[in-house]
């Protein structure tokens, strides 16, 4: 397969207004990833599964990451004039820099048998701005993954056929998977609908069962209510 440098170039020369940089990674694998601007998030990740030197057929995995804000602290050295003297006097520089959330692909070609090729895509920020293109469409094996991210993270994949919660319930409140997520004292737990799933599954149960179990109930109440 070619380098990560060739693969760059070449989608350069496709696409010329994509923005696109190569990011080391330190893991003990070194496995080093493409960042798209989300802009052209989608044309970028068509052209991985198209290309005939390429044909990155499967997406194997989608995973989330969330960048809080952070605050840079750097020494710069500045003159000042003390007593009347031009002295060069050293300073403590704090920048903030904006968080954002981070939306990770792994692809691979059954075609061709080489891979993975990484694609990451990052959002505006981590508040109001957490829109990226659902690469689905693409990939039909992205839906659940990105259903996940969306429940977990917070991104919203614009596109997506069906996005929707799918580990926590509708009214689960925040994004489990922040770094600044802080569980409640308690938990409302989703609310099940036990006593219709109980009606409908005693219909299927033998006539001795369901006697036996509602003596049971019964004998449990006396005994309640006789301690």
């Amino acid at each position: 397969m070619e380098t990560l440098e060739q693969i760059k170039a070449r989608i350069e020369g496709a696409l010329p207004s994509a923005k696109i940089e190569i990011l080391a990674n330190e893991c003990a694998a070194g496995e080093r990833s493409l960042l798209v601007d989300a802009g052209r998030g989608l044309d970028v990740a068509k052209f991985l599964r198209d290309d005939a030197q390429l044909k990155l057929d499967y997406c194997s995995n989608v995973t989330g990451v969330d960048w809080p804000d952070k605050e840079l602290t750097e020494k710069i050295k500045v003159k000042q004039t003390v007593d009347g003297v031009e002295k060069e006097v050293e300073e403590v520089k704090k920048t903030l820099c904006p968080g954002y959330l981070e939306v990770v692909y792994h692809f691979y070609s059954m075609a061709l048998k080489h891979g993975p090729v990484v694609l990451r895509l990052r959002t505006e920020n981590r508040a109001d701005k957490t829109h990226l293109p659902s690469l689905t469409p693409l990939w039909r094996g992205a839906e659940f993954q990105e259903r996940e991210v969306y429940d977990l993270y917070g991104v919203i994949f614009d596109g997506h056929p069906d996005l929707r919660r799918i580990l926590m319930w509708d009214e689960f409140v925040g994004f489990p998977m922040r770094r600044d997520y802080v569980a409640p004292d308690d938990f409302e737990y989703e609310p099940t609908p036990h006593d219709e799933v109980l009606v409908e599954a005693k219909k299927h149960y033998p006539v001795e069962a369901n006697a036996v179990a509602a003596a049971t109930a019964k004998n449990l109440n006396k005994e309640s209510m006789n301690p």
